[in-house]
């Protein structure tokens, strides 16, 4: 048994039911007159979020929908996972959770579409009318196909990645050589130029397994009902007009762009921890915010690094870490028991904590981050350039200094900072390493000078453009009406 894996929905949607048994929605799905759709994030929460916030956004504004989420986060995750799902379900009773157990996947399939209509043994008035699935879980097209279900793809990273995605079947064609080892920047439709070792970490080697998946999940975008992004127009204008005019499938076709966003969670249902009851403590703007993703984990020289760093410039700081990973030298100079917790002073430069105590504070592995970037006390971001953190930044309007670690944060970072020039950058080795005097001098120029408070008045204005996207009559709120007939064609057309 294990986590639920992309092929993991095929594998639940046809494994036998008991006699009797089918799978359950809400009351929603059985008024008739209501258009159901049906959506599948990926196991990461920040995924979840982000189409848990679509589902609520759409019911908000238009009520002729009903939505059931689909839960495959394994059992690690579900302490998380949990609480906040309670608590959405409180406050939105009109989405549906569904949890799908964890499975072993058998080598092959057989006859999936008999199969999967026997086990949902779906009601005309309970059959989806629409399956959003997660980027990251293409192969339930599978299921879609079976049943003849429009299926449209949620990208939770903006239009500059999609776009690189789309374009990823002509780059294949276009050599035989791995992103890796090309030198030089990539030229893609509506993208900035970039050197070809920053794109995407799974599009680099043509010969991994992950490769050939993210190439034929390539191909089932262009083939979708529609693809749905997290973003709005204002901020990448040119990325969206490309994929809009079939710039990145010169091919074939190009399914309609549906920008809805930004979707950033108003409230993440999450009490309101210690954190907060510090930054209340601090003055207005002085605390700089440092987090860096559910996977943003530093090797010991990594952090000691950072550690001097906070030390030079001075500032207040709130940082949320997470111990270096299993094979770093600090476990063996520590010689503790695997099960042994070694305290979060152990990994530090000694006396850093007792040094900055009056104007730090560091978090193991965790913080309320909606909450922190809106409060008061926050003037300055430092992240992993997660789209959907950026997002989050931009909406409580802090500036941002971005530091790209894996997947396609330096693709994001080419177009937000040195393109668009929104957020600053950390300057890393080609390893990733980033040294103490650079991190010390972004940090000072993105909080203490005059470069920093640019940063901050053109991350506002961008806020606004996004306020103004999700208004009436606005960009995103006019592509929510568009995707929503877009659902209610394909219930029409049922019903004819």
């Amino acid at each position: 048994m294990g986590a639920v894996t992309p092929d993991a929905f095929v594998r639940v949607a046809i494994k036998p039911l008991p006699a009797g048994e089918g799978v359950s929605f809400s009351p929603e799905m059985e008024k008739a007159d209501k258009c159901h759709v049906v959506m599948y994030p990926s196991p990461g929460r920040a995924h979840l979020n982000s189409l848990v916030e679509l589902a609520q956004f759409l019911l908000r504004h238009h009520s002729c929908l009903s939505v059931t989420v689909l839960i495959s986060s394994p059992p690690h995750l579900l302490p998380v996972i949990t609480p906040y799902i309670s608590s959405v379900s409180s406050a939105s009773p009109s989405i549906a959770f569904l949890h799908l157990p964890s499975v072993s996947l058998p080598l092959s399939l057989h006859r999936p579409h008999r199969l999967v209509g026997d086990a949902l043994r779906l009601k005309p008035s309970q059959k989806p009318k629409a399956l959003v699935i997660d980027f990251y879980y293409s192969s339930a097209a599978e299921v879609t196909a079976a049943l003849h279900l429009p299926t449209y793809y949620f990208h939770p990273a903006g239009t500059n990645p999609l776009a690189a995605f789309l374009y990823l079947p002509t780059l294949h064609k276009l050599t035989t050589t791995s992103l890796k080892d090309l030198d030089g920047n990539v030229d893609i439709p509506g993208v900035p130029p970039i050197p070809a070792k920053h794109m995407p970490s799974r599009m680099l080697d043509r010969s991994s397994r992950i490769y050939g998946h993210f190439l034929e999940t390539s191909t089932r975008l262009a083939e979708s009902a529609g693809l749905i992004c997290n973003t709005f127009e204002a901020i990448e204008p040119r990325a969206v007009k490309a994929i809009s005019e079939g710039l990145c499938v010169p091919d074939g076709r190009t399914p309609p762009v549906y920008c809805i966003g930004p979707l950033v969670v108003a409230n993440d249902h999450i009490s309101r921890g210690d954190c907060l009851s510090w930054l209340d403590s601090q003055p207005s703007r002085s605390v700089l915010f440092m987090s860096f993703g559910s996977m943003g984990v530093f090797s010991s020289k990594q952090l000691t690094e950072i550690a001097h760093a906070l030390e030079r410039s001075g500032v207040r700081f709130l940082w949320v870490v997470r111990y270096p990973p299993p094979d770093d030298e600090i476990w063996r100079n520590l010689a503790i028991k695997s099960e042994d917790d070694p305290g979060m002073d152990a990994i530090f430069p000694p006396g850093f904590t007792e040094r900055t105590k009056e104007r730090g504070l560091v978090l193991k592995s965790w913080a309320p981050q909606v909450a922190v970037l809106n409060h008061d006390s926050v003037g300055g971001f430092v992240s992993h350039c997660g789209w959907n953190s950026v997002m989050e930044a931009l909406w409580a309007s802090v500036p941002v200094i971005v530091w790209p670690l894996f997947a396609e944060q330096k693709l994001i970072r080419a177009y937000l900072a040195w393109d668009l020039k929104l957020v600053l950058s950390v300057a890393e080795s080609e390893g990733g390493f980033v040294t103490r005097d650079e991190f010390a001098g972004r940090v000072t120029k993105l909080m203490c000078s005059e470069k920093g408070r640019e940063v901050r008045e053109r991350m506002a204005e961008m806020r606004n453009a996004a306020r103004e996207a999700l208004s009436e009559g606005g960009s995103s709120r006019v592509a929510m009406a568009k995707l929503v007939d877009s659902f209610k064609s394909g219930m029409m057309r049922e019903e004819e």
